[in-house]
C-alpha cells in the first residue's frame, strides 16, 4: 500500500524487521493523510488567545467544552471575511487541515468564517453583571473616594508578573515615599480566584492598608475569567479598603472593574492615580519654598527703597539746606528788585517816545501842555509807587534774613541753650544715653568745654 510515488510502504518490512523512518518522512506521510483526508472541513467553536500579527495573519484557538485546535485566517481571507473575530466569539469556520512540518502540529487554514452566537464565557459575563447590578454591587452612590496620600498601599498582583513591574516603575519615576505591600497570587488559572478572594480578605485583616490595587496584564477572556469569579466581585465589595481595579489593557472589561472604587486602564494608570496628589502636594510645597525665599528678599529690597527715600527727605528738610535755599530766593529777590526800575524807566521813555511822536503828528500847543502835565503827574505816582515797592521789599527781606538767622543754630546757643556731645563728638539726644561717669563735651555760643556725667539720678517728681 502506497500513500504517493515517493512514499514509503510502511507495511513492506518482513515480521520482525520494522521499516525505520525519518522524522521528516514520518510527518509526511501524516501530512498527506490528514490533508488528503480533510481537503474541507466546516468547525464550530468559540475563538480564544486570539493574536493579530502585523503581517495582518490572525491566529486563533478554536474550542468546545472539552477540546481545542489551533487556526489560522490569512490575510487575504481576513480582509474579505464579513467579521471581525474576537476573543470569546462562538463561530463556524470552514477551510482546509493544514500540518506544520517543521513543529509536527496541525491547524484549520480559515477561509471563511461567520458568527454562530454568543460564546459560553460572554454568556457567563453577561449573565453574572446582570445578576450582581441587581443586587446594587456596582452602584455609583456605594463607591468611595481615594484617599488622598495613601501611606501604605497593597496590591493583589503575580510577583513575577509585568503588571507588578510597571506598577512600581511609576511610582520610582515619580519619587512617590509611601510603602507597597505585595500580596502575590496567581492570576489565571483554576486556582487564581480562590488566592485572590483570600489575599483580599488578608489586606482587610491586616489593619495596615489605606489602599488596595488589584492588577493583572492583558490576555483573553478565559485568561482574565478568575476577576470575572462571583467571589472576587463580592470580595471586593465587601472590602473596608477602598479599591483600584487594573486590569487588562484598556479594552479589557471585568466585572471586577465594576465593582471596584475606580477603574484604572493598566496597572501604570494606577500608579499614576495613587501618586498624582503626591506630586501636586510636592510642587506645592516646592512653590511655597520658593515663596519663603524671595519673601525676606523682597522685604529687604522694600526697606532698602524706603530708606534711601527717607535719607533723601532727611537731606531736603536738613536746616543748612533750608538757609541755602533762602539765600538763593533772597538773591532771586534782589535781582527782581534791581531790574524793577530799569524795566519802568524803559516804560515811560517809550510812552514817551510815542506820545512825543503823537504829539509831533498833531501838533496843537494846548493838547501838547495837557499831555505835559499828564506825563508829569503819572511819572511822579510811578516814583512814589516804586519807591513805596521797594520799601516794602527791603523790609521783607530784612524780616526774613532776620528769621533765619534767630533760627540757626548759633542764634539757638546765643539763646543760651547748649549742644551735649560724648566723647567722639556724638550728639547725645536722650538722657539714657548719658550714663554714670561718662565723658562729655558742652557745646555753648562761645565755645566748648569737658564734663563728666555724676552720678545719674532720675527727677523728682
Amino acid at each position: 500500500m502506497k500513500y504517493a510515488d515517493d512514499t514509503p510502504d510502511l507495511f513492506s518490512a518482513k515480521p520482525g524487521t520494522p521499516a525505520a523512518m525519518s522524522v521528516s518522512e514520518f510527518t509526511r506521510i501524516l501530512k498527506t493523510l490528514i490533508e488528503n483526508s480533510f481537503p474541507i472541513v466546516t468547525v464550530r467553536g468559540e475563538i480564544s488567545n486570539l493574536r493579530r500579527q502585523a503581517s495582518g495573519h490572525i491566529y486563533f484557538t478554536l474550542k468546545d467544552a472539552s477540546s481545542q485546535v489551533p487556526a489560522v485566517l490569512f490575510r487575504n481571507d481576513a480582509l474579505l471575511a464579513r467579521i471581525a473575530p474576537r476573543d470569546g466569539q462562538q463561530v463556524v469556520v470552514t477551510g482546509s487541515v493544514n500540518l506544520y512540518e517543521p513543529r509536527g502540529t496541525y491547524q484549520i487554514v480559515v477561509r471563511f468564517i461567520e458568527a454562530d452566537g454568543t460564546g459560553h464565557l460572554q454568556q457567563e459575563f453577561v449573565r453574572l453583571k446582570e445578576k450582581l447590578a441587581a443586587e446594587g454591587l456596582f452602584d455609583r452612590d456605594r463607591k468611595r473616594p481615594l484617599p488622598p496620600l495613601p501611606r501604605v498601599i497593597g496590591i493583589v498582583t503575580s510577583p513575577t508578573g509585568a503588571a507588578l513591574q510597571d506598577f512600581l516603575r511609576i511610582l520610582r519615576r515619580r519619587a512617590w515615599g509611601g510603602r507597597v505591600i505585595v500580596l502575590p497570587v496567581r492570576v489565571q488559572g483554576a486556582e487564581a480566584a480562590t488566592e485572590i478572594t483570600a489575599a483580599i480578605a488578608l489586606a482587610n485583616s491586616l489593619g495596615l492598608l489605606d489602599l488596595l490595587v488589584i492588577a493583572r496584564g492583558g490576555g483573553s477572556i478565559e485568561d482574565l475569567w478568575p476577576f470575572n469569579e462571583e467571589r472576587v466581585v463580592r470580595a471586593i465589595h465587601a472590602s473596608h479598603i477602598p479599591v483600584i481595579s487594573a486590569i487588562g489593557h484598556e479594552t479589557d472589561f471585568t466585572l471586577s472593574d465594576f465593582v471596584a472604587d475606580i477603574r484604572a486602564e493598566t496597572p501604570s494608570g494606577a500608579a499614576e492615580l495613587v501618586s498624582s496628589a503626591y506630586l501636586a502636594c510636592v510642587k506645592s510645597l516646592e512653590r511655597a519654598q520658593d515663596a519663603l525665599q524671595q519673601t525676606p528678599r523682597r522685604v529687604v529690597e522694600t526697606l532698602t527703597r524706603r530708606l534711601a527715600l527717607a535719607l533723601a527727605e532727611l537731606a531736603r528738610h536738613a536746616p543748612q539746606r533750608r538757609i541755602e535755599n533762602a539765600w538763593l530766593r533772597l538773591d532771586d529777590l534782589r535781582n527782581r528788585l534791581q531790574s524793577t526800575p530799569l524795566l519802568a524807566v524803559n516804560l515811560l521813555l517809550q510812552r514817551l517816545a510815542s506820545a512825543r511822536s503823537h504829539l509831533d503828528t498833531a501838533a496843537p500847543d494846548a493838547r501838547l501842555r495837557e499831555h505835559t502835565r499828564t506825563l508829569a503827574s503819572q511819572k511822579d505816582r510811578l516814583h512814589a509807587a516804586f519807591v513805596r515797592h521797594l520799601e516794602r521789599a527791603s523790609d521783607k527781606l530784612r524780616s526774613l534774613e532776620h528769621h533765619l538767622r534767630s533760627t540757626s543754630i548759633a542764634a539757638t546757643l546765643q539763646r543760651g541753650f547748649a549742644i551735649v556731645l560724648d566723647a567722639d563728638g556724638s550728639v547725645l539726644c536722650s538722657a539714657k544715653e548719658i550714663t554714670p561717669n561718662r565723658a562729655l563735651r558742652l557745646r555753648f555760643a562761645d565755645g566748648e568745654v569737658n564734663a563728666t556725667s555724676g552720678d545719674i539720678r532720675p527727677p523728682e517728681r
